[in-house]
């Protein structure tokens, strides 16, 4: 099998079709079950491969990626750093920036794409010295795919011609980015026209160049799963089949932030603890049998004087040991029998939520009385507006009930200072910030058990609630926030997990 020791990842594209997910983030560091796509495909080159030189084009926000990783030694390769200070030129002309580096045959593989169980340990398999160029293809049903990216025809082992984002179909066979080059593509982009379609010269127009020569362009047949994330629903597809996947092996985590519920914390825990992995009740030092009656029903009890509620909820997301973390409260207020809604949806998004604002599923004993509904909706339509470029919906700021990945509260850990009912609305915020997805879904809300509650009683505590809620919100939304430093300490934990052992 022919050797190959260098790699070429053009990533300088603005990704304008997938905003306003790449509004501060280059596409190729969007996260896919918490691993940048960029990662992922230098996992590939390093893993499937053996290659560690690495060339990367940059371009838009361009910094972030020098930033994140560097000279590459936390991923066990070497990587070098080309800048495209015109990113709108195209890949092609941008590619003509590595003509000097690439002197031998390399792999390019484009930096916004996503390969999940991908065969490309065999992509050299066929190559020699009588090839020009290689290109990755894949049987599709889905010919709509077809048209966002390119086509070909092939005959006899060949590929005989490729259409870049062709109109009309005539196999299903999906060109995909992962290619082998050799230093002859520099000269056929350079003899390649501009496209009457783009205005720029095409990648696809140039292999197709050296195509139409002689029988020197050959395809690799992928297997596996293929993504190419062009729009933000490219991008949250790929996310829900990836984590899908794996969610049966995912460790579950129920945090139950508790002080002075001995009368409901054991139904609690009964409700929850056959259907997780852990049920981690933290106890903020309460003055009665909370601690031990949550012991006796099976929990793992931990017990510390903290400040506050979201203190208490805070200490617990820290300490849980589940890849999925819950929270619940500890009155019973909320059942075990909407948990599966949460997980579903969280395939899904990085956060959901509960809402209890579906008249049909809350109890008439409740809290939840009209302006208390209300205040909530109203609040949460507030949120939308001061966020939406990210385009959330939420109609209850105040529900507790939800359910996240462990990547998504290191994400976002940096951000929250609440110690009480503030935290809830500013976890929400925070995954807005750090440009992750949150669902919300209608939840069953019942009376609580036991005692009253510590933030919603009477309408002097709801309203000392509500304003802390919204000093919150309004901090976070106008208060100075470096974007670039918050993704910077949120990513340093997932950076140094990932290094090669």
């Amino acid at each position: 099998m022919y050797s190959i020791s260098q790699a070429l990842i053009p990533a300088a594209g603005r990704g304008l079709r997938a905003y306003p997910k790449t509004q501060y983030t280059p596409k190729p560091l969007l996260e896919i079950d918490g691993k940048t796509l960029l990662q992922r495909n230098i996992e590939i080159l390093r893993d499937a491969l053996a290659i560690k030189d690495i060339t990367i084009i940059v371009g838009y926000e361009g910094e972030q990626i020098i930033s994140r990783y560097g000279s590459g030694k936390s991923l066990g390769v070497s990587l070098r750093y080309l800048k495209c200070d015109e990113p709108d030129i195209g890949l092609a002309r941008g590619m003509l920036l590595a003509e000097e580096v690439m002197q031998q045959p390399f792999i390019t593989m484009l930096g916004d794409e996503l390969y999940h169980r991908a065969n490309h340990t065999q992509l050299l398999n066929h190559f020699d010295t009588a090839t020009k160029a290689i290109c990755s293809v894949l049987p599709t049903k889905d010919l709509h795919q077809i048209k966002k990216n390119y086509a070909l025809n092939i005959n006899d082992g060949a590929i005989t011609s490729l259409i870049e984002k062709p109109q009309t179909i005539e196999n299903n066979l999906l060109g995909c980015g992962t290619f082998v080059f050799t230093p002859e593509i520099f000269t056929a982009i350079r003899n390649t026209p501009v496209s009457p379609r783009s205005g720029r010269i095409e990648l696809i127009d140039a292999i197709n160049l050296l195509a139409q020569s002689d029988n020197a362009v050959r395809p690799f047949h992928l297997t596996g799963q293929y993504f190419n994330i062009n729009t933000v629903d490219d991008y949250n597809y790929a996310q829900y089949k990836v984590r899908a996947e794996r969610f049966q092996q995912c460790k579950i985590s129920v945090v139950i932030p508790a002080y002075n519920e001995e009368a409901s914390i054991g139904f609690v825990v009964e409700d929850f603890k056959d259907l997780v992995d852990e049920v981690l009740v933290v106890n903020n030092s309460s003055r009665d049998n909370t601690a031990q009656v949550a012991a006796a029903a099976g929990a793992r009890v931990e017990t510390a004087k903290l400040i506050g509620y979201g203190d208490t909820i805070r200490y617990g997301l820290d300490r849980a040991i589940g890849d999925i973390l819950v929270v619940v409260e500890a009155d019973h207020s909320f059942k075990s029998r909407d948990l599966s809604k949460l997980l579903e949806y969280l395939k899904d998004a990085d956060m959901v939520v509960g809402t209890r604002t579906t008249r049909e599923l809350v109890e008439q004993s409740t809290n939840m009385r009209g302006p208390v509904r209300w205040g909530n909706v109203f609040v949460a339509k507030g949120v939308e507006a001061l966020w939406w470029k990210q385009q959330p919906r939420f109609t209850d700021v105040g529900c507790t009930y939800r359910a996240l990945w462990r990547e998504t509260y290191q994400a976002i850990r940096p951000l929250l200072r609440g110690v009480g009912p503030e935290l809830a609305p500013e976890m929400m915020v925070a995954v807005l910030q750090v440009n992750k997805r949150i669902i919300e879904v209608p939840v069953s809300y019942h009376a609580r058990i036991g005692g009253e509650s510590k933030h919603s009683a009477n309408y002097f505590k709801i309203s000392q609630t509500a304003l802390r809620m919204l000093r919150t919100i309004l901090r976070q939304r106008f208060g100075r926030t470096d974007f670039q430093l918050l993704q910077e300490l949120a990513h340093q934990t997932t950076i140094s997990s990932n290094s090669p052992q």
